[in-house]
């Protein structure tokens, strides 16, 4: 009797609550493995342990601190101790810095920057060679509809990280759906996560909430149908794609000084 084919395997970066415990959720409910990357490994076990038991899959934890150089290279090396690769990859790992640029240390303003834009970057080109020659390759860059914004008051460098998530997507499309590759960048707005907690601003967050805030598991399920119908670039909600459409149509100073009175709400102050 021939041996089965191992099932695909999904790498997914955040994993360990959030989005990137939605994604993994869904591409587990689909019949995928997981590497699940994240700092906190006791979460990421548990989760996959969780997974493992309901849906069949096989699912590890690979705990991993995104911000340090180099930092796909001993994650990609854990997937091949395990005789795996990987078929698909979710770059979902992030957090937020919302006070003005020097009220926060360099350190981690470097950090933010290895997490959310290195790191997405050197695991994309890691992988992309091997879904190249398999012929099949899935990747989703979680941005934000922050990445069709201007820039404004605190969280500086959000916006430009999150455009250019958005612009890598469509050209890693330009370059690589003919050999197989669905590249997409889901561009959430306000989601039900542990976000503002982790930034610290959750106070704040709970004294102005958002009627239109989504679930995660609304924005992955969303953003996985997105790329499997070849979508490059996906805005979850009817309310964000107005929000983006107003962002556009509207003169730029008029946007931001929208956009910095909303944010202003949301600034950490030393």
């Amino acid at each position: 009797m021939a041996e089965l084919a191992p099932r695909r395997l999904v790498l997914i970066t955040g994993a360990s609550a959030g989005i990137g415990a939605a994604f993994a959720r869904a591409y587990a409910a689909r019949g995928f493995d997981l590497a699940l990357v994240a700092r906190r490994r006791d979460r990421l076990e548990t989760l996959a342990s969780r997974l493992a038991h309901e849906h069949g899959v096989d699912a590890f934890a690979i705990a991993a601190d995104l911000s340090i150089d180099e930092a796909h290279k001993p994650i990609l090396e854990a997937v091949e101790a395990r005789g795996r690769h990987v078929d698909g990859l979710v770059n979902n790992a992030g957090f937020g810095i919302p006070r003005y640029f020097n009220d926060a240390p360099w350190r981690e303003q470097r950090d933010f920057l290895m997490t959310m834009a290195v790191a997405p970057c050197a695991l994309a080109h890691a992988v992309i060679p091997g879904m190249i020659q398999r012929r099949w390759g899935r990747i989703i860059n979680v941005a934000s509809i922050a990445g069709f914004a201007p820039g404004v008051a605190a969280n500086t460098l959000y916006p430009g990280v999150k455009g250019l998530m958005i612009r890598f997507s469509q050209a890693l499309d330009a370059e690589y759906r003919v050999e197989g590759l669905k590249i997409t960048a889901v561009c959430p707005g306000t989601t039900r996560t542990d976000f503002a907690a982790e930034a610290g601003y959750q106070h704040l967050a709970d004294r102005y909430p958002s009627p239109f805030a989504q679930t995660a598991d609304q924005v992955a399920g969303i953003a996985i149908k997105a790329n499997e119908a070849g979508k490059v670039v996906v805005i979850p909600g009817w309310h964000n794609r107005i929000a983006v459409a107003v962002m556009r149509l509207l003169p730029e100073p008029l946007v931001r000084s929208a956009i910095n009175a909303g944010a202003a709400k949301y600034r950490l102050k030393d």
